[in-house]
């Protein structure tokens, strides 16, 4: 890890910067709403264009990568982003906000795959596993971070928009100063949806639920902290209890699918998520209440999604693991797409507490989709014989999932090698 952290320790920093301004336009904004008058149906609309951009950049700004370089596409999309930052407070309406929206979503995606791209560039294969844990803590801890600043302005004034809008440009510097220009990577033809759902149904279902689960988490839980009545100090701590939670649970859940039936694991992780939404259904709006519920819902969703990646490549082999990656990004992001659009209509239905009712279903349908898929085929393979799990989160670009199942190939391969090689010892 300290071997990764030195010669990656410019790109860590820079991304750290990016991620707290990402985490704090997209909770201010949830506040910021409220106080502009917007309904929870327009902020719906506001933070699903997020999604819808960054699904249009994962296709796009590889292609752009190609023609015109790493160096190029980092600074034009991060110079955006500074800029639309700034926008927010001065076009205070509900459709600037949703193409801004679409801008950032976009850019976000452009500047991930191109970090992403440096960081797989500089990593080996002993350490690319390393490499990938390192980066998913950082992003956690960048989130994590900007939820703390939202409490030390005023979400009615410029200074919160400003704020991103300096550490965006501000994270350019150690990037684009300490790293080299990768060469060009080569785009893997994805598999179509139907041969992928044939190979893993819970896969595929999997990945659209968390797709609606992750951006209800990321793009609506300022909203609904705004509409049950919380104070900024305690949006602030409630949006960090969910992140915390992604981090603490990714490297237990993921020992644990190691060692044991993933559909298994699929479906109590799922229940336990689904049981901590039900309990904040329950909560009555107790603060301390909703925190734990907001740690449980965060700790089971985001390690659930590499979970499911790992899933999925047990049914694979090798060689077909990255073609399947374009396929299962594909589908998350439609579910990311549509979760906070039906988010924000349960809630305008029902009242706060359909945040809470929507992420409730989600989670326990998927969880008794779990069983049912148990039902249907044994497993893959026996627990000694999964594909090692890899942590990656589902804000990840389509690049960290490509080095995610470059670790999950590597494994496999060494898996064959050492099976081929016992079987020759033996014989």
């Amino acid at each position: 890890m300290l071997q990764v952290l030195s010669h990656s320790w410019a790109l860590l920093l820079g991304m750290l910067l990016l991620m707290v301004g990402n985490g704090l336009q997209g909770t201010l904004l949830g506040v910021r709403g409220a106080i502009e008058g917007f309904s929870t149906f327009e902020m719906s609309i506001v933070m699903s264009a997020y999604f819808l951009g960054f699904l249009g950049g994962s296709k796009l700004a590889p292609q752009w990568i190609r023609r015109v370089g790493h160096v190029r596409v980092f600074a034009a999309l991060g110079s955006m982003i500074s800029a639309v930052l700034i926008l927010y407070p001065t076009f205070a309406h509900p459709w600037a906000w949703t193409l801004g929206r679409v801008v950032i979503g976009f850019c976000f995606c452009g500047v991930y795959v191109t970090a992403e791209s440096w960081l797989n560039n500089a990593a080996s294969n002993e350490n690319r596993g390393k490499a990938l844990s390192l980066y998913m803590i950082v992003q956690m801890a960048g989130i994590v971070t900007a939820q703390a600043l939202l409490a030390f302005g005023d979400p009615a004034g410029f200074i919160l928009f400003i704020i991103p809008s300096v550490l965006v440009s501000i994270s350019f510097a150690p990037i684009l100063l300490s790293i080299s220009p990768t060469p060009a990577f080569e785009t893997t033809k994805p598999m179509s949806l139907k041969e992928l759902y044939g190979i893993s149904p819970l896969g595929c279902v999997g990945m659209a639920v968390l797709g609606g689960v992750f951006s209800a988490q990321f793009g609506m839980s300022a909203v609904y902290g705004t509409e049950a009545g919380l104070s900024v100090g305690q949006i602030s701590i409630f949006v960090s209890a969910i992140y915390i939670g992604a981090l603490l649970m990714q490297f237990p859940i993921g020992w644990i699918s190691d060692r044991m039936d993933r559909r298994t694991l699929i479906m109590f992780v799922s229940a336990l998520g689904g049981a901590g939404a039900v309990l904040g259904v329950l909560s009555g709006g107790n603060f301390y209440v909703l925190l734990v519920s907001g740690f449980l819902i965060g700790g089971t969703s985001n390690p659930l999604y590499a979970l499911l990646i790992a899933y999925t490549n047990d049914y694979l082999e090798a060689e077909d693991m990255a073609a399947a990656s374009g396929g299962l990004l594909f589908i998350n992001g439609l579910g990311a797409i549509a979760g906070p659009v039906t988010t924000g209509w349960v809630m305008s239905t029902f009242g706060p507490w359909g945040y809470w009712l929507i992420l409730a279903v989600l989670m326990l349908g998927l969880a008794l989709y779990a069983v049912y898929r148990m039902t249907q085929r044994p497993a893959a393979t026996d627990a000694d014989e999964n594909v090692s799990y890899a942590p990656v989160l589902p804000s990840a670009s389509p690049v960290a999932v490509g080095v995610a199942q470059e670790v999950f190939i590597e494994t496999a391969q060494e898996d064959e090698n050492n099976t081929s090689d016992a079987g020759q010892a033996n014989g």
